[in-house]
């Protein structure tokens, strides 16, 4: 009997405490996964033991045939997943079974619903793990010791899935980990060979690793192995089914749904690697974290080096999974020869290459899967004009906008589209930067362009204000912002006779007049032909940073010097055919301040000073003739 020492028992975190629950209720009707997530977690637990034994080959001890074996017991109904691969420490027993050390857990559990269909959904895009295990048993034990470890450091963990665990040291004299399940009452249909068979087949006969069972039979002896064993990536493309590429998706990416397509290549030459890259169906709940490493696996001649290696794509294609087996790289590289390699550099470029012309693909052939991946990814694409830019010209073609003739709030306008509606004297491809579609529709900046029936982009993203800063042009037409710096009224088919409803003179003194009374609050104020419908709108000038820019700068904490907006007045408006008249000149300066706050409102900002907004407001209510304003 081995010595047991240290025994303790511990709370799980919340968050897993949670997730068993989910788990328990949720994924009852797709049970069989828990096999397929032990052995995935296997795989992995022998990739990092052959890693870290090319620096240390002790770590193998006297057992170098690394493999999974499976065993059941009808008698005592369990069904045990033993691996000599890396196995744990004491330490990280604890914190890979009893937390959930995981980017993106406190969105994840805020996206649950209650739901238990929608539910379901989501613990699979999360990932469900070990976890997994207690969707069909009532208690869990695993026995494990780290390679390298002395044979009394083993570690014995059990839990019956409730509130807590136990956790002890042991005499083990093996390295690596066995799970073993004990099977609740309606989960004993598993306690059969054939069926567990099925399953591995099933889920995981592209593991590369033998995965072996006791052969069965009357005159049978010996265990067998019941699965390819050999890595999916080095198959003929030819011979590999797409319920194979999939499985192997959910076996690399640890993820619950199919990919939305994928791409398995050769490459030879003078740098030799396969690669196989897959989209995900939907954005992973860290997606938004440019620092968090990728998704791609790095493989040196079949042989495990590294998980997420970033140096294989570049940051905005992080949301891509995957390997990459490299024959030229040496098995010893680390991340920091990896940021110096010209190898690493061609097999960046060349996966980088593979993926936009799968998207491209996907954009041309199937425009219903690509809506959905718009829909997940549109964002983060959008950040590769500014990490590739000399992929720029590709990744022009594969965005998509709103623009003012889309009927909803779905992205399906390209920038081709775009061109092939302009009209013949149009230069330019307009766009405006809004914090949502709603500010961006109802801007007093398009009423020029409705007029004239000239389509506008409605760009609400964030990362939009930097694409713009560095798509300059498409097809020979530069982007213009219609909220920055001065418009071409004639390329829109616009005269100022249309609009002038003023004596130039008479104009001229108001724009002094109140230049003078908003003073430093504006660089200029001038005339527009822009407005149709609003006495005032406020807008960059040419060189200055664009007003909607400025505040998210401002709104991410940056501390940046304060830019004066230019102020244009429409002199066919009734307000300010008033203060032209003179009608206004008790309260001219109230007038003016309030045609500049109502600008501010007008484009989604907020307000320096509201009291003195409805003070003015209330005055102004107030005053004689006050009634006939607008008259």
């Amino acid at each position: 009997m081995s010595e047991v020492r240290n025994k303790e028992t511990l709370g799980f975190q919340a968050e897993v405490q949670q997730l068993l629950d989910l788990m328990i209720h949720s994924l009852y009707g797709n049970r069989e996964i828990f096999l397929r997530e032990l052995i995935s977690n296997a795989s992995d637990a022998a990739d990092k033991l052959r890693f870290e034994a090319l620096r240390d080959d002790t770590l193998f001890e006297d057992d170098p045939e690394l493999k999974i074996r499976i065993e059941y017991n009808r008698d005592q109904k369990t069904i045990s997943v033993i691996d000599n691969g890396i196995g744990m420490t004491r330490e990280e027993v604890v914190e890979n079974l009893g937390t959930i050390a995981r980017s993106g857990t406190r969105e994840f559990f805020k996206s649950l619903t209650g739901d238990q269909a929608k539910d379901s959904q989501l613990i699979g895009q999360f990932g469900v793990g070990f976890y997994s295990s207690f969707i069909v048993a009532e208690k869990v034990e695993v026995l494990t010791r780290r390679a390298g470890a002395a044979r009394g450091e083993g570690v014995r963990w059990v839990s019956s899935g409730q509130n807590d665990y136990t956790i002890e040291s042991l005499d083990r004299p093996r390295r690596g980990t066995r799970v073993t399940l004990h099977l609740r009452a309606d989960a004993e249909e598993f306690l059969d060979g054939a069926r567990l068979r099925a399953i591995v087949h099933r889920y995981s006969d592209h593991i590369s690793l033998p995965i072996v069972m006791q052969r069965e039979g009357k005159d049978e002896k010996g265990e067998e192995t019941v699965n390819t064993a050999t890595a999916l990536w080095t198959r003929n493309k030819k011979e590999i089914t797409e319920e194979e590429y999939a499985e192997f998706y959910k076996h690399v990416a640890h993820d619950f749904e199919a990919p939305l397509a994928h791409v398995h290549s050769r490459v030879e030459g003078k740098v030799e690697y396969t690669s196989l890259l897959y989209i995900p169906g939907h954005a992973p709940f860290d997606l938004w974290d440019r620092e968090h490493q990728r998704g791609v696996k790095l493989y040196v001649r079949r042989v495990f080096i590294m998980d997420d290696a970033e140096q294989l794509l570049p940051p905005y294609l992080r949301f891509v999974r995957g390997i990459v087996d490299s024959d030229d790289l040496p098995l010893n590289v680390s991340r920091e020869i990896l940021q110096q390699n010209r190898t690493i550099d061609s097999i960046r470029a060349g996966c980088e290459k593979r993926i936009l012309d799968l998207i491209a693909e996907m954009a041309e052939k199937e425009a219903d899967k690509y809506a959905t991946f718009w829909a997940q990814f549109g964002r983060v694409l959008k950040e590769g004009v500014i990490d590739s830019p000399d992929r720029k010209a590709e990744l022009a073609q594969l965005l998509r906008f709103v623009s003012t003739r889309s009927e909803g709030d779905v992205q399906s306008v390209s920038l081709s589209e775009y061109v092939s509606r302009m009209k013949d004297e149009q230069k330019h491809i307009y766009f405006i930067t809004a914090d949502n579609l709603a500010a961006a529709r109802s801007s007093p900046h398009l009423e020029i362009f409705r007029k004239h029936d000239v389509e506008v982009l409605l760009l609400t993203d964030t990362v939009d204000e930097w694409l713009t800063m560095h798509l300059n042009e498409f097809e020979g037409k530069t982007l213009q912002s219609v909220t920055q710096g001065e418009l071409d009224l004639a390329a829109l088919g616009a005269r100022e006779s249309e609009t002038d409803a003023c004596a130039e003179q008479d104009m001229k003194a108001l724009v002094e007049r109140m230049k003078e009374s908003l003073g430093d609050r504006v660089k200029d104020v001038r005339v527009t032909h822009r407005l149709t419908d609003s006495p005032a709108c406020l807008v960059a000038d040419g060189n200055d940073m664009g007003r909607h820019l400025e505040r998210l700068l401002k709104a991410s904490g940056q501390s940046i010097p304060g830019g004066r907006p230019v102020l244009e007045i429409n002199p066919a408006h009734p307000l300010i055919r008033k203060l032209v008249q003179g009608s206004a000149d008790q309260d001219f300066d109230d007038w003016a301040a309030l045609l500049f706050d109502q600008s501010v409102l007008s484009e989604g900002a907020q307000l320096q000073d509201p009291a003195g907004f409805v003070q003015r407001l209330n005055r102004l209510m107030l005053s004689p003739g006050a009634s006939g304003a607008a008259e």
